[in-house]
């Protein structure tokens, strides 16, 4: 069910690692960001947007990993952008003929491998390197692009409402996810891209997470410093104290101990 988090602002959230997919309401339509995981979530999501007279005009991916370039038909044929960068690579991961049963492959111990629809998966269309904005008939929406997490990955935010999109940053449960495999220097990648998301917290009201709890403007504050600390402790070798990691993990969530475990082993091998 969509719940409104601003005025013009609604969020939809899966059982699936509380994935949030973001509904911003413009003159003619909405504009429907990371639209979610299930298919009979999505279809759950088409419904209220059904139900409010509300048609999709535009789609946007902050980034390109798999949960965050699904699609559903009931959403229509409005154009799914991202970042030159989010684009070129979700281009090459389908030049692989063997992609989607990669991925399919990738969710069967999860068990929710049938319930992903990927016949429309990663349909993206690139905006000109550097785009300040998403192209659509609605309030403004800048895109704060960095190459913490993944390259090319984007937070959106809706200056008008003071919503900010943050992708896979700033989650109340998931430790930063620093990109491993093609930065030079992936701790000063994450922190730099704290710093650009820092530059826009004062004019935050709303932030919602690609994962977790949508927080306040407080919370958004709190949500960098912890993920700074936690960054900056991985990169000095240090053991970081942080409530989503260790004893003090959410129920559930106990599988993050396990991701920070790897991180630290994936950075010392870099060294």
């Amino acid at each position: 069910m969509l719940k409104q988090v601003a005025d013009g602002a609604l969020v939809h959230q899966s059982e699936f690692i509380l994935s949030n997919a973001v509904v911003v309401r413009g003159r003619d339509g909405v504009l429907l960001i990371d639209p979610g995981v299930r298919a009979q979530e999505m279809d759950c999501l088409a419904n209220d947007l059904s139900e409010a007279g509300r048609t999709v005009v535009a789609g946007f991916s902050t980034h390109s990993h798999w949960d965050h370039l699904l699609w559903h038909a009931r959403f229509g044929e409005a154009p799914r952008y991202g970042t030159a960068v989010c684009a070129a690579a979700v281009r090459d991961e389908l030049a692989d003929p063997g992609a989607k049963a990669d991925i399919t492959a990738h969710l069967e111990p999860t068990g929710i491998a049938d319930q992903v629809p990927l016949d429309l998966y990663g349909l993206i269309t690139a905006l000109p390197a550097g785009a300040a904005r998403v192209p659509w008939d609605g309030p403004d929406v800048r895109i704060v692009e960095h190459q913490a997490h993944v390259p090319g990955h984007a937070a959106l935010f809706v200056e008008e409402l003071g919503v900010l999109v943050a992708g896979d940053m700033l989650s109340d449960v998931l430790i930063p996810m620093l990109d491993l495999n093609g930065a030079a220097d992936p701790v000063e990648e994450y922190l730099a891209a704290l710093r650009l998301l820092e530059d826009v917290a004062g004019d935050v009201e709303v932030v919602v997470p690609g994962h977790g709890s949508v927080g306040g403007a407080d919370e958004m504050l709190a949500r960098i410093e912890r993920d700074r600390a936690y960054v900056l402790a991985l990169g000095a070798g240090e053991v970081p104290s942080d409530p989503r990691i260790g004893p003090s993990a959410p129920p559930g969530w106990e599988w993050v101990s396990d991701m920070h475990e790897g991180q630290v082993q994936r950075l010392a091998g870099r060294s």
